[in-house]
């Protein structure tokens, strides 16, 4: 008679506790084990537990694979302590069935979510997330762990907008007989060309398999494609991607550009750490910001050029004056400055209309080129009006202390087109009346 094979621990009813854990519920199961949510009543924390399918229906080479990924993250147990890398707390076997204990991070998504053209995250989020994950890479490299695979369903973004490396069931340890899983380990799309063909690994395969993620999450299409393995795995050895541009046109060169090295053929093109990789992606992150800040810059100098008030001014001027000041928006009927209150600053409307109010009552309205905050040039005195927004306004405000600050000619020229403004202003106030 046939012995029937052990039941599939994804099938089995959910138990009352492993360990000295209480289950909650299952939060997910695949084809190595399934994963349970539990409170650690030692130290009133949420964990997950993931019970590895040892058993795996009777198949005695996924059951021996099954097991050495089991010892291989238990082994990290205490060992990789990162913000990034998602903590193991604990490990144990009981009744058969092997378990390890970490973080559970409530709200969190794995960055699959984020691999769909019709949902991918800002440029600078890439950025800043695949910054986090070089690191913690760098961290567990420098303590002789290679992940081996890294893709984006490895990779948790919490609600917080924070990272977690998972999965370290087929890492390779330095030193280490117990992480060793013969064959191809890891998923396929991800992996390094030396990864596909069983060559030694080094902390640089890690790097590529980031380098394809990124790809991902940058263009929501995967960096190879194939009908078969066979040929997908041809194509990571031997293919060059399709450049990233031509998939998504608002990504810079310099980001392209940072993914084309983490993904070079050849381990020793690549950045040689994670450090580097982390290092690069800073320094084209600020250079795009810087890149963005003077094109803000030169947007809002075409704006003021245009404006009656500063027809006057020179290229120069406009640029002191700019480098002097702060560029607000404000909703309509919100308040600018209040009447009673002491404030040194002048201001000039860029764009929108201002009402003018005194005890509750409007007394007049303010348009794009004007300008308000006589009582900038006397000191201590206090704002005779409320200026409220009457849609919605763009104010450039200029602090009267940097004014004293730009050139002799910059200022003259200020004080002489504020004046004549608010005395324009008056002679029509009084016409009216």
């Amino acid at each position: 008679m046939k012995a029937s094979a052990p039941k599939n621990v994804n099938t089995i009813k959910i138990p009352d506790r492993i360990g000295k854990y209480p289950i909650i519920n299952e939060v997910g199961h695949g084809s190595t084990g399934t994963v349970f949510m539990s409170h650690d009543p030692y130290y009133g924390r949420d964990v997950a537990i993931k019970v590895y399918n040892i058993e795996a229906g009777g198949d005695d080479e996924r059951a021996r694979v099954a097991r050495k990924m089991f010892l291989s993250e238990a082994h990290m147990v205490g060992m990789l302590h990162h913000p990034n890398i998602l903590p193991i707390y604990d490990a144990g076997e009981e009744n058969g069935h092997c378990y390890i204990v970490t973080e559970h991070v409530h709200g969190a998504r794995t960055l699959s979510a984020y691999c769909r053209p019709d949902n991918l995250l800002r440029l600078d989020d890439v950025v800043e997330l695949m910054f986090k994950c070089a690191k913690a890479l760098h961290y567990a490299h420098s303590r002789g762990v290679i992940h081996r695979d890294i893709k984006p369903s490895n990779i948790m973004l919490t609600t917080d907008s924070d990272v977690r490396i998972i999965d370290f069931g087929i890492a390779l340890v330095a030193d280490s007989e117990i992480s060793r899983i013969e064959g191809i380990a890891g998923s396929p799309s991800y992996m390094s060309p030396e990864q596909v063909q069983s060559l030694d690994l080094s902390n640089r395969s890690d790097l590529y398999s980031l380098g394809a993620v990124m790809y991902e999450l940058l263009t929501g299409v995967r960096p190879f494609r194939a009908g078969n393995l066979a040929k997908l795995l041809h194509q990571i050895v031997y293919a060059t991607p399709v450049p990233i541009h031509t998939l998504r046109a608002d990504v810079p060169e310099e980001i392209e550009n940072v993914v084309a090295v983490a993904m070079q053929k050849d381990p020793a093109r690549r950045y040689q750490s994670g450090l580097d990789f982390a290092a690069e992606l800073t320094r084209v992150h600020q250079t795009l910001r810087q890149q963005n800040a003077r094109i803000d810059r030169q947007e809002q100098f075409t704006l003021l050029r245009r404006l009656k008030f500063f027809h006057e001014f020179s290229h120069a001027e406009i640029h002191e004056v700019l480098r002097a000041s702060h560029w607000q928006e404000y909703a309509a009927g919100e308040q600018i400055v209040k009447e009673g209150e002491m404030d040194d600053r002048f201001y000039i409307i860029v764009a929108g209309n201002c009402a003018m109010e005194r005890h509750g009552e409007r007394i007049g309205l303010l348009s794009s080129g004007e300008c308000f905050g006589e009582t900038s040039y006397v000191q201590g005195a206090k704002r005779t009006a409320t200026i409220l927004a009457a849609d919605v306004v763009t104010v450039l405000k200029v602090s009267s202390t940097l004014l004293e600050q730009v050139s002799a000619s910059c200022q003259l020229r200020f004080n002489r087109v504020f004046l004549r403004s608010l005395i324009s202003r008056l002679q029509s106030t009084e016409l009216r009346g």
